[in-house]
């Protein structure tokens, strides 16, 4: 069973299926525990995605109704690049080589955000970007990565095609 805890007004992005709205719960400060448990749960989701990728080389991916949809190779290229972006609202900046093998480019995206996580909880995230643009907390942070990555994860699943 579940307790709702809180409810948010959504948009377009949560009509679509993405947590666009940032609920007051994950503006609270993480404890010491809490950063733990969220390295942990990134590590579980980045496991997960890992295995499905692996699981899905050489193999065909079934197209979209009109015929697209991205290869294997473009999905984890798109996850890539999203984190990349939403490492930017903890005012961070990945440091991967973008001429780099995906999962090169996957390895030090994985440390950046764990250096970002280590950041943002000893207190160093300002209130709001260099530009003024505004910052996510690191637990929404958390939960939108986690979101998009086992999104185009389950995508992959789903467009096996097995023969």
């Amino acid at each position: 069973a579940f307790n709702v805890v809180e409810r948010v007004s959504g948009n377009a992005s949560t009509d679509f299926g993405a947590p666009d709205a940032i609920p007051e719960m994950d503006r609270i400060a993480m404890s010491g525990i809490d950063l733990v448990r969220m390295k942990a749960l990134f590590l579980a989701y980045w496991s997960a995605f890992d295995t499905t990728v692996a699981n899905a080389l050489g193999k065909e991916l079934r197209k979209g109704p009109r015929g697209g949809g991205r290869h294997l190779e473009g999905i984890v290229q798109h996850v890539i690049e999203a984190d990349s972006g939403y490492l930017r609202r903890l005012t961070r900046k990945t440091t991967r080589d973008k001429k780099a093998p995906q999962q090169a480019q996957l390895a030090q995206l994985r440390q950046d955000i764990r250096d970002a996580l280590d950041w943002a909880y000893q207190g160093n995230l300002p209130e709001r970007g260099p530009r003024g643009g505004s910052i996510w907390p690191p637990r929404y942070f958390g939960r939108r990565s986690a979101w998009h990555t086992l999104d185009h994860l389950w995508e992959i699943e789903d467009r096996i095609v097995y023969k």
